[in-house]
C-alpha cells in the first residue's frame, strides 16, 4: 500500500509547474493512499471498480484558457468530498489507466502518490474558480 505523500503544495503556481512537467497527473480526494487500497467503489451500484477514481489535471485539447483555470475547476469539482468528511484531503497522484468509472472518470491502478494540496492552495483555487467561471451554471440557467 502506498504511503501518504510527504510533499505539500502551497500554491496554484506550484501545482501548475508540476502538471507542466508531468501532464499525466491526477487529483483525488480521499483519506489517503494507505486507506484507499487499490480500488474505488461505485456508491450507487455498490460495485467495486478496477482502480481508483480520479480527476485528470491535464486539460483537454479543446481547452484554450490558462492551465491555472483548468486546475482550479478540476480541484473545485470534488472539493465537497473533503468538506463532508474532514479526514479526506486532496492529493496528486499518477498511475496506469485501467478503465472509466460511472461518471466517465479515469480509474487508475499502480498508483504513486506525488503530493498533497494545502488548504491555502484549495482556497486559492476556489477564489480563481469563482472569479473566472459561471460556477454551477447549466444550459437551463
Amino acid at each position: 500500500m502506498a504511503a501518504r505523500p510527504e510533499r505539500v503544495l502551497e500554491t496554484l503556481d506550484e501545482l501548475e509547474r508540476l502538471v507542466v512537467d508531468d501532464p499525466e497527473l491526477c487529483i483525488r480526494y480521499s483519506e489517503g493512499p494507505e486507506k484507499d487500497g487499490t480500488s474505488s467503489t461505485d456508491t450507487e451500484s455498490g460495485l467495486e471498480l478496477p482502480g481508483l477514481s480520479v480527476n485528470p489535471l491535464r486539460p483537454e485539447e479543446w481547452w484554450s484558457r490558462p492551465l491555472a483555470d483548468w486546475l482550479a475547476r478540476q480541484l473545485c469539482q470534488y472539493k465537497h468530498l473533503s468538506e463532508k468528511n474532514p479526514d479526506r484531503f486532496a492529493w496528486v497522484l499518477r498511475g496506469r489507466t485501467v478503465g472509466r468509472g460511472p461518471d466517465n472518470e479515469p480509474l487508475l491502478a499502480d498508483v504513486e502518490p506525488v503530493a498533497r494540496l494545502s488548504d491555502a492552495l484549495l482556497d486559492e483555487a476556489e477564489r480563481r474558480y469563482e472569479e473566472r467561471f459561471e460556477a454551477g451554471q447549466g444550459p437551463e440557467d
